[in-house]
């Protein structure tokens, strides 16, 4: 469902390859993709635009209890969006690098941030090959690199 949900954002030209979903007790609460290029926002990653969507269909800001699927690991933004939000568990296709191999910097931040070996179990890798396929059609296609 991440995959679908970030090929929908890439035909629509909103941002990048990056589809988010979010489940709570086997149902999902909330989908998004990556919505910087249309909304002209640097924090309307898939992940962020996900949460703020399941903070307003449980009627809270407390996503405890919630796992978090997306295409791509979470940059440093996202993942403390992540944690104040309280979701358990984040589960990510594409890695940091390969977040990178596509234009993205992620891996500068990472760089300066680090801290990932402190996080435990909480980031798990999961479905790869198929997001890297994801990323290579984005990669294939006319876009804008931001």
């Amino acid at each position: 469902m991440a995959i679908e949900e970030a090929r929908e954002g890439i035909r629509k030209g909103h941002g990048g390859p990056f589809g988010t979903v979010i489940v709570k007790d086997g149902k999902v609460i909330a989908k998004g993709h990556n919505m910087v290029l249309v909304n002209h926002d640097p924090t309307a990653h898939g992940e962020v635009i996900a949460i703020r969507k399941a903070g307003k269909a449980l009627g809270t800001h407390d996503l405890s209890g919630c796992t978090l699927y997306t295409t791509g690991e979470p940059c440093h933004m996202c993942l403390c969006a992540i944690m104040w939000a309280n979701i358990d568990k984040v589960y990510y296709g594409c890695t940091i690098a390969d977040n990178g191999k596509i234009g993205f910097r992620d891996d500068k931040f990472n760089t300066i941030f680090g801290g990932r070996d402190k996080l435990g179990d909480m980031l798990t890798e999961l479905s790869r090959e198929e997001c890297l396929q994801l990323f290579e059609e984005y990669n294939n296609i006319n876009h804008t690199t931001y």
